[in-house]
Parts: structure tokens; sequence; C-alpha cells
């Protein structure tokens, strides 16, 4: 996929949407931070049920920390792997308080540091709460990164650092928004609907369905 196409392909994408952001419901960098431990192999709608119960009592990494794992289990259980999440939580909350003066990091390294997080998990924090130009790439966005063409890669890190590259920058800092919200809405995985996809004509995906 040529420079151009890539251009046209996001300058759609932002005028169909100019200010995507992610599904999980937070109000503060922290309880973003959890819901996305939370989010590890469950839907964004089942985060957002729990955290709708749990913030409330509890949002701040001394709040949560003291409900300790059995009560903050109480909450996340409706969440698949809700007992090992809940100690990740409780442990990240308790370096946050000791090592961070109850502060969510800025910075990758950091971030990587804290029980549950991963290099996916600290794109999404450092690109959605602190707007810096990550790509967290999830099934999504690895499977409409390879589909179109517009980055292919055999991992998700090699897919990261293609769309690091290829997205053209004024774009960049949204991409990964749109590309997750299209992988999860238009460009599904068993059969893509590409009768409703504002960008078909550019994708270079050769089985393309011809129903919406």
């Amino acid at each position: 996929m040529n420079a151009a196409k890539r251009y046209e392909i996001f300058r759609r994408l932002h005028a169909d949407d100019p200010n995507p952001t992610t599904e999980l419901a937070y109000s503060t960098p922290f309880e973003l931070l959890v819901a996305v431990i939370l989010s590890a192999q469950a839907t964004d709608v089942g985060v957002n049920k729990a955290t709708a119960r749990l913030y409330p009592v509890a949002n701040t990494p001394e709040a949560i920390y003291a409900l300790g794992v059995e009560g903050l289990s109480e909450y996340i259980k409706t969440i698949g792997l809700y007992n090992s999440k809940a100690r990740n939580v409780i442990e990240t909350c308790r370096i946050l308080i000791e090592r961070h003066e109850s502060q969510v990091p800025d910075n990758r390294e950091a971030l990587e540091a804290l029980p549950g997080v991963g290099r996916k998990t600290a794109n999404v924090v450092l690109n959605t709460a602190f707007r810096q130009p990550t790509m967290a790439v999830d099934t999504h966005i690895f499977r409409v990164s390879n589909r179109t063409g517009i980055a292919p890669g055999k991992n998700v890190l090699e897919v990261e650092k293609k769309l690091l590259k290829f997205v053209p920058k004024e774009f960049l800092l949204d991409a990964h928004h749109w590309l997750i919200l299209h992988g999860r809405y238009v460009c599904v995985a068993r059969k893509p609907r590409c009768g409703a996809c504002k960008i078909e004509d550019l994708c270079e995906y050769k089985a393309k369905t011809s129903d919406d």
C-alpha cells in the first residue's frame, strides 16, 4: 500500500469521527489504568459494568488498596480472570502509593513495571490518558492492519512499528482508536462488513464481501 492510499484512509476515518476515544469509562488516568488492566480477555462493556459499581466506592490507589484482594474481587467478579486481576490491581496500587506518590507514571518503563501492565496496556494509557503518539495493537488493530494492507506484520510488535512509521503524522495521535473501532464494528473477524465500509475502495483485502 502506498502513502497516498494510507493518507486517504485516515483522512476518511478522521472525517467520519474527528474525536475518537476509548469505549472504557474513566475520568482519571488511574481509573483508565485499572480499567485497561481489567479489560484483558474481557469486553469493554463488561469492564464498564464492574467499574460503575467500583469507582463510586473506590477510585484512588489508596481507596482500592484498602479494599484488599477479596474486597476488590467482589466488585469485579463478573469479569473473567477476576482473581488474578484483583491481585494485580492491588499490587499496582501499592507500587503507585509507595513509588509514584499515587500518580500514574507517564512513561513506558514505569508503567510496564506495574503488575498486569504489558506493552499494549502501557500504550493505551500513554495514548489515551497522556496523549502520546503510541499504538496499542490489539486483535482488532492487528487484523485491520494486515487485512487492509495498511501495516502488515507477523506479530503485534511488527505491526506496531509499521503503523508508527506509516500512519501520517497528523493522524497518528488518534489512529489507534480509529483502527480499533473499525475492527470492532466494520472490519469484523468472521465476515467483514465491506458494503458498509468507508475505505472499501482503498482496502487491499482480496476476499471482500458484497453486503454490509
